[in-house]
């Protein structure tokens, strides 16, 4: 007896479907990700955009939000409109993003070690004269005595503390051998 056949078809690839767009429409239908926390966490999908800023204290549309005075032309209704709902409901939102852009800011920029070694180098070697500084064998990328003069103070910029340290060690020295 012959074996009965499967009766699922095999799934062939369907042309007529656009998969490029398909995933356009899905990527915008689903909600956007919200990258900041304090929004993320006060944030209710039932409600509108407008409305889920406005229960915060923050503004959907900033012309609303603060309008341009203009001249008694502007009726009634249109004030009313125009003025913003005084009633924050999650004030606690606002409270955190004031006290995180209160934050201070940590400079994270820094130089190479090689740079910094090269700099206390020149400036060991020749303290203030950047023309000799570019005549030095160690200048291997061949500086110019402006370029070393930038090198140098980028270097005083991002590590200030650990320059004047070097600098007063370098004169203490100085005096010592001087005498």
């Amino acid at each position: 007896m012959p074996k009965a056949k499967k009766s699922s078809r095999r799934k062939k690839f369907d042309y007529a479907q656009d998969r490029k767009k398909m995933k356009k429409k899905l990527t915008k239908k689903s909600a956007p990700r919200i990258e900041c926390p304090q929004i993320r966490h006060a944030w209710n999908e039932r409600q509108t955009v407008a409305k889920n800023l406005r229960d915060m204290g923050l503004a959907f549309d900033p012309n609303r939000a603060l309008p341009i005075k203009q001249s008694s032309l502007v009726t009634e209704k249109e004030k009313d409109v125009a003025a913003p709902s005084k009633i924050v409901r999650k004030p606690y939102v606002l409270n955190q993003l004031v006290a995180e852009a209160n934050l201070p800011v940590k400079d994270t920029k820094t130089l190479s070690s090689d740079l910094i070694e090269y700099v206390q180098h020149m400036v060991r070697q020749h303290g203030e004269n950047y023309k000799a500084m570019a005549r030095d064998e160690k200048n291997y990328y061949q500086d110019t005595p402006k370029q070393i003069k930038r090198k140098i103070v980028e270097y005083k910029r991002c590590h200030p503390k650990e320059y004047e340290a070097f600098v007063q060690s370098q004169s203490s020295a100085g005096n010592a051998v001087s005498v």
